[in-house]
């Protein structure tokens, strides 16, 4: 072990180096102009993988393909299953990036670039703790397999079906999912909980086209004024969601629960200056951290339609559009929610516009043990790469492959997540701190370390 905390030590720079070679690619999957992108990618990590001392397979997919890799050199030791994803955001709006969103910057000690923290920078560190014991030694102490996708940002159902039909191939003791946030920087954290998710479109189409607003306004419902009318009947001034039935599943936190997110270090004011609010608002009768980690929510993510260009041009829509997720908390069942929206959106819609709607992805809450004894390693394996006691926490996060996982294998997985809340995912400039990718690496050693016992 003294030896591979060494080699990782020794090769920071090289480590980042090989990183930025990562980030380079604009492996957007909701974008099909990057197809070929995508594929170079998964080409690139095979090849990484290979020269490392896995046997890497890229595995193709009526989309993108999927990059598995896998080292069974320990007969009767654990197998470790660890998951990640190469696909990236859009970078929308491109005029709000400092730096380009494709080539990394350094910058305080923080990468900026597309993917950095989502998931690039994240899984990535797996990667290299599997490269320090085969460099310095005869390797890993545990069997590791590696399952690396691209349409986790686009919401595919792609990886499920490989999961569901290589349910032998991805057999394993323990998985290890790297896409989630610490608690804040300086106070390591075990994630133990993920919201679900439910992402709808709704399109309300009027005339057959644009019409003119001062010849025909007044004669037709516009359709934008009928969505904004919609969307205003999705919450009350409470910020309690409207929707017929919505909360009917939901389990309230435990007051141990309730307890423990007291006593984590968080401050609303500091968490509203860092969001350049006036004021913060949320679901009356719960704390912020109980809002986003345990209540279900409901937001608009997306308005299109009519004119948004420069200057003015009085039309009335003939279609317009919202897209809108619903974030579920443990016992919300998506399918349910999906019918419940359904429902409630026809229930809302005037006669005077005719109604679309769409589901693009749903995903199921996930709850993991808290006293499992691989949770209890992981947060031994923190704390010797942070130097700090891990904390337990939730996510407001979805990654629905975790429940895939429980379902197909019948593994809980370890959620051990190396960015912070300030990284700025989906967003301009995303980021990641280079000093916690270097801290992943260690967690990631120590942890190999740590169940190979």
């Amino acid at each position: 072990m003294p030896a591979v905390i060494d080699y990782i030590n020794q090769h920071r720079q090289r480590y980042v180096d090989e990183l930025f070679a990562l980030l380079r690619m604009p492996t957007i999957s909701a974008d099909s102009t990057k197809k070929q992108d995508l594929v170079a990618c998964a080409e690139h990590l095979a090849r990484h993988f290979t020269d490392i001392g896995l046997n890497a397979k890229i595995e193709k997919t009526p989309g993108h393909p999927i990059v598995y890799a896998e080292w069974l050199g320990r007969p009767g030791a654990p197998t470790v299953l660890y998951y990640g994803h190469y696909d990236v955001q859009p970078v929308d709006p491109l005029e709000l990036w400092k730096t380009p969103p494709f080539e990394p910057t350094v910058k305080n000690g923080n990468v900026y670039a597309r993917g950095s923290s989502d998931d690039k920078g994240q899984f990535y560190t797996h990667v290299k703790a599997a490269e320090a014991y085969f460099r310095a030694g005869d390797g890993p102490p545990v069997n590791i397999k590696f399952l690396i996708e691209g349409e986790e940002e686009a919401s595919g159902s792609n990886l499920d079906n490989f999961i569901a039909g290589n349910t032998k191939k991805l057999a394993c003791d323990h998985i290890v999912v790297s896409d989630t946030a610490q608690f804040r920087e300086g106070c390591p954290s075990l994630c133990y909980g993920l919201r679900g998710i439910v992402y709808m479109e709704i399109i309300l189409t009027g005339p057959n086209r644009d019409v003119h607003s001062g010849e025909f306004g007044g004669t037709l419902d516009n359709p934008a004024n009928v969505l904004g009318r919609m969307i205003s009947k999705l919450h009350n001034a409470d910020g309690k969601v409207l929707i017929d039935g919505f909360y009917n599943d939901v389990v309230e936190l435990s007051a141990v629960e309730k307890a423990e997110f007291a006593r984590l270090p968080f401050d609303p004011e500091e968490y509203r200056v860092s969001l350049d609010l006036p004021q913060l608002f949320g679901e009356k009768g719960y704390t912020e951290l109980e809002r986003v980690w345990a209540r279900p929510t409901c937001d608009v993510n997306g308005v299109y339609g009519g004119y948004m260009g420069e200057g003015a041009k009085t039309v009335i829509p003939a279609k317009v559009g919202a897209k809108i997720s619903m974030r579920l908390v443990p016992e919300q069942d998506p399918d349910s929610i999906e019918k419940l929206f359904r429902a409630y959106i026809k229930k809302i819609a005037p006669p005077t516009v005719r109604v679309e709607i769409i589901t693009h992805g749903k995903a199921r809450p996930v709850v993991v043990p808290t006293d499992s004894p691989a949770l209890a390693k992981a947060r031994e394996a923190l704390r010797r790469a942070f130097g700090a006691e891990a904390v337990l926490m939730r996510g407001g996060g979805s990654v629905p492959v975790v429940e895939t996982f429980k379902q197909e294998l019948g593994v809980s997985a370890l959620l051990l997540g190396f960015g912070l809340p300030d990284d700025a995912l989906h967003s301009p400039n995303e980021k990641m701190s280079l000093e916690q990718f270097h801290r992943g690496i260690l967690t990631s050693a120590h942890l190999m370390d740590l169940l190979a016992r």
